[in-house]
């Protein structure tokens, strides 16, 4: 058993520090449900999840990974963007999770891209309360993401710092792009 868990691994360890029974947590991208039953499971019966997803199978696996685990009632699936993430969610939230790139076992041209992931992000940052966390999980390489990836980059690195602390962590001995974990937290 690794002790240095990989990025999805590391943002689970920090949202789980974050999130407890009874809160409202967004899942920006659905994708095949994991993270959304993560967070189903960490609000528990009285939390509430809003779950994002701009394509029908990423809806429909994740429906169906809820239905299976008896979550889906604590779960709100949204057929939208995450940049508009602000119309669905009138509520102060503890954290927001995004998992960047396509849906694993999709189609590789429908993806997440720089100006709307920026968007989501900063609406993500209005929407979290004191001390919440957004958790970005950043694929890049092969045949998408390096764009988004430099302009996600560059865009954290702009965060006002009395507001947010940010933080970056990559892996820089492995091969093939591996994901970037980005985590930021709401100070004020």
């Amino acid at each position: 058993m690794s002790i240095i868990k990989n990025s999805l691994g590391q943002s689970h360890d920090i949202v789980r520090q974050v999130v407890a029974k009874g809160d409202c947590v967004i899942d920006a991208t659905a994708g095949n449900g994991n993270d959304t039953v993560f967070l189903a499971e960490l609000v528990g019966e009285s939390g509430k999840v809003y779950s994002f997803d701009i394509q029908d199978r990423a809806i429909e696996n994740t429906k169906k990974k809820l239905a299976d685990k008896n979550l889906i009632d604590r779960v709100v699936l949204v057929k939208d963007g995450h940049q508009n993430m602000d119309i669905h969610v009138k509520e102060k939230v503890r954290a927001v999770m995004f998992n960047l790139g396509y849906l694993p076992g999709g189609d590789h041209n429908i993806g997440t891209k720089g100006s709307t992931t920026i968007k989501a992000i900063t609406k993500a940052m209005e929407l979290i309360g004191t001390n919440g966390i957004i958790s970005i999980v950043v694929y890049y390489g092969g045949d998408s993401g390096f764009g988004e990836k430099e302009e996600v980059m560059e865009f954290i690195e702009k965060i006002e710092c009395r507001q947010f602390t940010v933080m970056k962590t990559e892996f820089i001995n492995q091969v093939n792009c591996p994901p970037i974990l980005v985590c930021i937290e709401k100070l004020s």
